[in-house]
């Protein structure tokens, strides 16, 4: 592999605008496929088989709805008066009678105490708005300006009033806001101090914004075939920067060392391509693959996120071998220039001391001070990750709303909930089917139980089909939809059912949006530990062949684990329990949402093991080349640590920039990567890897020799590749310094000093 792509990069190098070129024209055609065949988001939590969406699709065929859209007003009368006393009453009446006359409005019906859509109180109110528009398409904007102008006017008459409903719960999608141009500029100021010049710095990023904008807009053009959230786009743009801007990182770097060394920067190129470009491969394939394995628990909607965010990793990919070359050979020999004054003159000081005196960098004196308290440091870091993942066990998982907290959307919810109790957002619908003289005897034996049951609110009047084989009725519970109450109420009801069945012959279901979330919920929680097996068997089978060693894979995966253990419990901590919700802007603790982990593992693991190998495969060839196990250690880490660092530094930028977005599904996301790869970074693999290699010793390489035999030689960072390079410099009678350059730069691979 590091042989071709060795070609690869030097013939991007070559022809550098027809490489561009090329790119240039796929990003125009994927703006152009988005901007024609783009539909509006969906949002779909369904998961096929379940029972409650089994019974939902018997719903609809029995009990047809209204096909056009609908959405609601929401009044709240003040203080002291009711929803119908003097003016109050009267700006209900106007309001209502306005938004009925609006074009585009079929009909609006007005609140109604015996239709259960006025409060006890009498103080909140639901009015029903009915549009022209059929479900499959869009809202006119005139029709919802004028609603929300209509609705503006109540609240400037003193009402308080929200509109509620699909056309007006449309969240915004910010590919760029303000949170992520500063994740951006930390990232750029990470870089120039790595590079050491502007223009350098300035490459990785934008390599990164080309990539996030053909995987996006290419995503964008499958909405009109694949029903998409918007969270899938977040999700890739959030991955794509990240990525792309790391990929980038490992290639540049080397390349920009070399030609400081002296290194033809076409040749450099080539060989970066060829050794920092394989482990960018195999980082991008565990990245891919993981999320890629999100089809395997068959369901929907996180199928399409994890391929989507996948695609988009693959862009980034193949942006760094074909693109990025193409890039740096626009700059020659200046790459290795620095174009800031003080870092200039920082690292010609640096250079000085380093020809004066031969002395440890900072990664070489960490890891000296990581080996010679060994114990202590795994102790510590051990205890450390294990309190921060005692709140995972508290863990309870759940599909909030996608909507902005300050929208009227969800302040419509909160009125709601507040007029009526929070079980009235949280129904649930038991479906019976049967002949039709044995429903209604279900129907009455069911109804009469669920009112029985603790935690029931009120159970509606019997509704029957028009065929007379199916009725249902729904059940209120006093708590809210993500509560654990209103799940075990679930539970309860199916349990009863069975003996009604029995007495009766029929088929008895329970259903509603209620329901069909906490299924999806239980699913995922079930799903979640096959997934984690699922991955972690991966990782183990791949860094078996890669180190070609039992035990670091093995350390690899358990130190995954402890990150990952201790980053659901910070996720635990601050969105369920609250914990410094205030200094991040999160509004509304609840579950977390069911989906997040499986992300979150599938995502960590591909970042886990990238950085592992940056690690880990340098020490490797210290110790191939001789060196005392512990030594090799602190040699192969002082080589690996500063690229990793700046990678890790970026990462967390990148995705914790999103933690400030309005919707708290992304704020979810971005702080679970964030505070994943800042653990699994800086305390995994930077602080428990040196110690436990140090504690280990030679023990770290031992493999059997059957599998010794058996495994192949996969030369990810191109150690067959320096060698073939080496020898065909002395065929060819170049001087020895060619030889020479081909040293390995820090912490980007593991080609042999030859």
């Amino acid at each position: 592999m590091s042989t071709f792509l060795y070609r690869l990069g030097r013939f991007a190098y070559r022809r550098k605008w027809s490489v561009i070129g090329a790119w240039s024209v796929l990003l125009l055609v994927a703006a152009v496929a988005a901007l024609g065949l783009m539909k509006p988001f969906t949002s779909s939590t369904t998961i096929p088989g379940t029972e409650a969406q089994r019974t939902l699709d018997v719903v609809e065929t029995e009990f047809p709805a209204d096909d056009r859209v609908t959405a609601r007003i929401v009044f709240r009368a003040p203080t002291g008066t009711t929803l119908t006393e003097g003016d109050t009453g009267r700006t209900v009446t106007r309001t209502i009678r306005e938004a009925a006359d609006i074009a585009g409005v079929d009909g609006v019906v007005p609140p109604e105490a015996k239709a259960g859509t006025v409060s006890p109180d009498g103080r909140t109110g639901i009015a029903q708005l009915t549009f022209s528009t059929k479900k499959d398409g869009t809202l006119p904007a005139a029709t919802s300006e004028r609603v929300e102008s209509v609705v503006a006017e109540a609240r400037r008459a003193g009402l308080t009033a929200e509109l509620g409903g699909d056309p007006f719960s449309k969240v915004e999608i910010k590919v760029m806001g303000p949170g992520e141009v500063v994740g951006l500029l930390i990232a750029l100021g990470v870089l120039i101090f790595v590079f050491r010049s502007l223009r350098a710095a300035i490459i990785p990023v934008a390599t990164a914004l080309l990539g996030v904008a053909v995987g996006v807009m290419a995503l964008m053009s499958l909405t009109s075939v694949v029903t998409m959230d918007s969270t899938s786009i977040i999700l890739a743009v959030m991955l794509g920067l990240a990525v792309g801007i790391d990929y980038a990182l490992f290639i540049a770097s080397r390349h920009q060392i070399q030609v400081r060394e002296g290194m033809d920067p076409e040749e450099s190129a080539g060989l970066a391509t060829g050794t920092a470009g394989g482990a960018v491969v195999f980082a991008g394939a565990t990245v891919v693959i993981a999320l890629a394995a999100l089809s395997v628990v068959n369901i929907p909607f996180l199928t399409i996120m994890g391929l989507g965010a996948a695609a988009t990793v693959v862009v980034s990919v193949l942006l760094a071998v074909t693109l990025l070359p193409a890039v740096l050979a626009l700059m020659g020999r200046s790459i290795a220039s620095s174009t800031v004054p003080a870092l200039r003159r920082a690292t010609e000081r640096a250079a000085r001391r380093s020809r004066a005196q031969a002395r440890p960098n900072a990664g070489e004196r960490w890891a000296s001070l990581v080996a010679r308290r060994r114990w202590t440091v795994l102790i510590v870091s051990l205890l450390g990750l294990g309190i921060m993942a005692v709140p995972a066990a508290d863990l309870r998982l759940g599909l909030g709303g996608t909507d902005d907290p300050d929208s009227s959307a969800s302040r419509a919810q909160k009125l709601v909930d507040d007029g009526f109790g929070p079980g009235y957002s949280g129904t649930l619908v038991v479906l019976v089917q049967g002949g039709k003289k044995t429903v209604g005897t279900a129907v009455e034996e069911i109804s009469s139980t669920a009112k029985e049951l603790p935690g029931v609110t009120s159970v509606s009047p019997v509704v029957p089909a028009k065929s007379g084989d199916a009725a249902l009725v729904s059940v209120t519970p006093e708590s809210g939809p993500e509560s654990e109450a209103t799940k075990q109420l679930l539970a309860d009801i199916r349990d009863a059912r069975d003996s009604v069945e029995e007495r009766t012959d029929t088929d008895i279901n329970v259903t509603g949006t209620t329901a069909v979330n906490i299924d999806v919920a239980d699913k995922l929680s079930s799903a979640l530990p096959v997934y984690c097996l699922l991955v972690m068997g991966l990782a183990l089978a791949l860094l078996l062949v890669v180190f070609r060693a039992i035990a670091v894979p093995l350390k690899a995966a358990l130190g995954f684990l402890l990150s990952l253990g201790a980053s659901l419990g910070a996720m635990v901590a601050v969105f369920q329990w609250g914990w410094l919700s205030g200094l991040l802007g999160i509004k509304d603790t609840g579950p977390v949402l069911s989906f997040l982990p499986m992300l979150l593992v599938g995502i960590l693991f591909g970042l886990a093991m990238d950085y592992e190998v940056f690690l880990v495969s340098r020490m490797r060839e210290e110790h191939a080349h001789g060196q005392p196990p512990v030594e090799a250690m602190v040699r192969g880490f002082g080589h690996g640590s500063k690229v990793v660092t700046a990678a890790a530094l970026i990462m967390i930028a990148v995705f914790g920039s999103f933690v400030f977005a309005d919707m708290q599904v992304i704020k979810g996301m971005g702080f679970a990567l964030g505070i994943g790869v800042l653990l699994d970074a800086f305390v995994v693999r930077m602080t428990l890897v040196p110690a436990v290699m140090a504690i280990l010793g030679a023990k770290a390489w031992w493999l059997p020799r059957f599998l010794q035999r058996a495994l192949p030689d996969v030369d990810i960072e191109g150690e067959r590749l320096s060698r073939e390079l080496a020898s065909a410099s002395q065929v060819v009678g170049l001087p020895e310094q060619r030889t020479v350059t081909l040293r390995v730069p820090a912490g980007t691979s593991h080609v042999r000093e030859d």
